[in-house]
């Protein structure tokens, strides 16, 4: 399959993939990038984020964000950067749709549980995760379990945010701190993810999208679930300006639209400056291939150094004010209760249904018994997550 003429050469081309770990015949339609993408949208795990909180928990309103929704704006942004910048569009969006794969119920709450009942084990990393998702737990092939995905799918999902080791084989970032997440060296993949390396463009893109779509959507979210009002956002980095722009032009509209207003040309300003900084990134850098932009040392996809310290800004802002308000972690505390009460039954011996109990029963160690109970609950919907809890508990938390 033939990829799109107007991709640059620093992109990833799905005819010079590494390839997949089990063989699988060409398709005469699609690339392999596109099969990805494919196998992605119809796995059970890419459903299951339609019932998992991205910030506030499932059951307060059908219009907050999701996790599904809010990883088909990460898509939709991510695309639309890759278009602009030559990279490969399918690979941008496959790693886009699949970056939350790994995500637990009830939002990074969850996470942060499962990471502290781990730690014994090597604790819990949602990339990880969603890498065991999609080469391990998925099983619905008759040949092989997990999608089969390419080599630059898995390591746009495990390497989005950047290396995981420096060259001298250090830990870096979050993992300078915690270590290198247990689990890796499980992974199976055509060949080694190059842990040291950035990931390619397309991947870059994705993760800088999720970023973009964080920002803007949670400011919608906050002002739907009333913690802030419009106002409250007038002196506040990236969107200060803009609201002082469409209140200037609009002041006579109603909140609500000025809202969208406002939203819209926080992401639009934010593309354009991630297209326009990207760009003279990459000329700088001098890439002529996706193995050169790994080879770079440095992410290419960015914000430009004023656009990035107004995201930090803004990003402190909504710390501050959205996620540790009190309405906000009063049930996150109480979601934090119900998955490490989960986790303590679990691995205590209570019934597990289906394969899991089959595995839990034939495991040979603690260790093992942990790694089965942390993958059941990461791919639990919020709902079902309640439901277990009444199960073993017979109460089941209402989150007010």
């Amino acid at each position: 399959m033939i990829e799109n003429g107007l991709n640059a050469p620093y992109a990833s081309f799905s005819e010079q993939s590494r390839g997949r770990v089990y063989p699988t015949s060409e398709s005469p339609t699609r690339s392999e990038f596109q099969r990805d993408r494919d196998r992605i949208i119809h796995s059970t795990a890419f459903r299951r984020l339609q019932h998992k909180t991205q910030v506030f928990l499932h059951h307060e309103g059908k219009h907050f964000r999701n996790r599904l929704t809010h990883t088909l704006e990460v898509s939709q942004m991510a695309r639309s950067m890759a278009r602009a910048l030559g990279f490969n569009e399918d690979l941008a969006e496959a790693v886009a749709l699949s970056h939350d794969l790994g995500h637990t119920p009830f939002g990074h709450a969850g996470e942060r549980v499962l990471n502290e009942l781990m730690a014994p084990f090597g604790g819990f990393d949602h990339n990880v995760q969603a890498l065991r998702v999609v080469t391990q737990i998925e099983n619905r092939y008759a040949e092989h379990d997990g999608l089969n995905l390419t080599w630059e799918t898995l390591e746009g999902i495990l390497k989005h945010n950047g290396p995981l080791i420096d060259a001298q084989g250090h830990p870096v970032g979050r993992y300078a701190k915690e270590g290198l997440p247990a689990g890796l060296e499980a992974i199976p993949a055509s060949e080694d993810l190059r842990i040291d390396t950035f990931a390619s463009l397309e991947a870059q893109a994705a993760a800088i999208a999720d970023d973009i779509a964080y920002n803007a959507h949670d400011i919608d979210d906050a002002l739907r679930a009333g913690l802030l009002e419009l106002g409250d956002f007038a002196d506040v980095p990236m969107v200060g300006p803009i609201l002082a722009e469409v209140r200037a032009h609009y002041g006579d509209v109603a909140v609500k639209r000025q809202t969208h207003e406002v939203q819209r040309r926080l992401i639009t300003r934010a593309i354009e400056d991630v297209i326009a900084t990207s760009a003279t990134q990459i000329a700088a850098a001098g890439v002529g291939s996706a193995d050169d932009v790994r080879a770079a040392g440095q992410a290419l996809v960015r914000f430009s150094p004023e656009m990035a310290a107004a995201e930090k800004g803004l990003k402190e802002f909504l710390f501050e004010r959205v996620y540790r308000h009190e309405d906000v972690m009063r049930p996150v505390h109480e979601s934090e209760a119900v998955v490490a009460g989960l986790f303590d039954k679990f691995t205590d011996g209570a019934e597990m249904p289906g394969r899991w109990g089959e595995a839990m029963r034939k495991a040979e160690d603690e260790l093992a018994r942990a790694r089965i109970a942390a993958d059941f609950i990461a791919g639990m919907t919020d709902p079902y997550a309640l439901d277990q809890y009444e199960r073993l508990f017979d109460a089941r938390p209402e989150f007010r």
